[in-house]
């Protein structure tokens, strides 16, 4: 569709007038391809050309001209790298309404920003107006005949490239990046979520933890129920995969057992369970659980889409096997280092490239176990090691210790585990603050591996306070929130949103 015929970006006085019109611009666009769709579905009627220039996501422009020296900021986000207009393509305004704001008021107010709004160049997918109950309308007309005239999901229209520092300014278009990920590759994930975890994405809560057995499961939902009946408890409601529901007033009458059996987790390859809460602004600010199950490939996955949400940590609690004679099973594991043997994102990240333990998640951990046990410094010393974790993608890799031996020797790895790397260099490379506490199951050098005796004694005594230790650990982050998003994790050539 020729340029010309989009209307033209329009100055916004302040970030509420500008995020406002994307809210606007985003309601005609969608609401237009979806009537659209419907008559086409209904008699075959294609969509006017004149309509076909409206599927189109809104875009955002932010402009610094600096008329002084560049302000000195100690927050890692919402700064510029340097003067110039900074875009990116929005999708669902309406639900990233607060984020929107957080990232443009601090740009308006220290730099002196202008903002414009207008239609992009960037079609919106059809796929991404259907809802889901309306899906089956569709049974009668091929995904050929939709394709064209409507568009369609475009693999090459989405990548991570700004994230992976792949982008490159094109000479004849001068515009920066504004943001990690743009419309398309937020709508892409989005979809992704709902499929893998079994819930609306908009369910998705800030503070994310992330085990890989389902143990952890039931014992979050334990703890979620009690929570919503605390007296002044500042959670709402306990979401569990497929639109099961518990609110604050019922949680009295919930028994954890028949929650779980109402829901068709087992429907979902990685499940999430959101403890649904509201800071004093409105923003979203309670934990979600998401059970990625076992190996680095599912972790990938899911991290890939929930850092689309801009979540402000997630944090792996899952099980490792100890390496060290001294530990028990029932021992802790804080990551500070890791050995990344799974392969997963070798040409992304290398492994020559560090993935540093972030301080501020390490201390809330470590704080957190401090609480949750009760016990005092010296004594939790015997329980809680701090060190380096190897993750392999291989789950036996016991059977070629003779290999590995001198390479986990070398490294002074404390833990083996299938997906903490991941996670890891995840977090470092999609700008997500990060961590690891894992515990110890099994030690498989010193031959105490699995067995379902052990295992089930193990688990009745360990998960319980583990799971509660994640929660004490994210507690202490919303404390500190404006610290943890830390300037190890901005490149030389960060966008200026978060």
């Amino acid at each position: 569709m020729p340029v010309d015929e989009l209307q033209p970006m329009e100055a916004m006085a302040s970030p509420v007038e500008a995020v406002d019109r994307l809210i606007a611009l985003d309601q005609q666009a969608t609401d237009t391809l979806r009537q659209a769709l419907v008559r086409f579905m209904e008699d075959g009627t294609p969509p006017d050309p004149a309509d076909r220039v409206r599927f189109r996501y809104p875009e955002l422009r932010v402009t610094y001209a600096p008329q002084g020296p560049m302000p000195r900021l100690k927050r890692a986000t919402a700064k510029f790298q340097g003067a110039g207009t900074y875009a990116t393509t929005v999708t669902q305004p309406k639900a990233f309404r607060n984020y929107l704001l957080d990232q443009l008021r601090p740009l308006v107010d220290d730099f002196g920003a202008t903002i414009e709004v207008g239609p992009s160049l960037q079609e919106i997918p059809y796929p991404y107006v259907v809802e889901a109950g309306t899906r089956g309308g569709l049974s009668g007309t091929t995904a050929a005949d939709l394709a064209r005239f409507f568009p369609t999901p475009q693999l090459s229209a989405v990548g991570d490239e700004i994230a992976d520092g792949l982008w490159q300014m094109d000479p004849n278009d001068p515009v920066r990046p504004l943001a990690l990920f743009d419309a398309a590759r937020v709508d892409y994930s989005l979809r992704r979520l709902v499929h893998y975890c079994g819930s609306d994405w908009q369910a998705v809560q800030p503070w994310i933890l992330l085990t890989n057995y389902h143990r952890y499961v039931d014992q979050f939902v334990r703890v979620g129920l009690d929570l919503l009946k605390a007296e002044n408890s500042p959670y709402e409601r306990l979401i569990v995969p497929g639109g099961v529901v518990v609110e604050r007033h019922e949680a009295a009458t919930a028994e954890p057992e028949a929650v779980m059996a109402a829901s068709p987790w087992h429907r979902f390859q990685m499940p999430a369970y959101h403890l649904v809460s509201r800071d004093a602004n409105g923003n979203a600010d309670g934990t979600t659980l998401v059970n990625i199950g076992v190996g680095p490939s599912n972790a990938k996955t899911i991290t890939d889409h929930l850092a689309v949400l801009r979540p402000h940590c997630w944090l792996m609690v899952g099980h490792c096997g100890g390496l060290r004679q001294s530990q028990t099973i029932g021992d802790y594991v804080l990551a500070h280092a890791y050995m990344r043997r799974d392969r997963i994102l070798d040409e992304l990240v290398p492994t020559d490239v560090p993935v540093p333990a972030l301080a501020e998640v390490q201390l809330a951990l470590q704080h957190a176990a401090a609480v949750v046990t009760g016990e005092e410094p010296e004594a939790l010393k015997l329980r809680l090691r701090t060190g380096t974790v190897v993750s392999y993608d291989d789950r036996n890799w016991e059977l070629r210790f003779s290999q590995e031996r001198r390479r986990i020797n070398l490294s002074r790895s404390i833990g083996v585990d299938m997906e903490s790397g991941v996670i890891a260099a995840q977090g470092y490379r999609l700008r997500v603050p990060y961590g690891t506490l894992l515990c110890v199951s099994d030690k498989p050098l010193h031959g105490e591996i699995k067995l379902p005796g052990a295992a089930n004694a193990f688990y009745e005594r360990a998960v319980s306070e583990h799971l509660l230790i994640g929660f004490e650990a994210l507690n202490g982050l919303r404390r500190n929130r404006a610290g943890l998003h830390s300037r190890k994790l901005r490149s030389f050539d960060e966008p200026p949103f978060r």
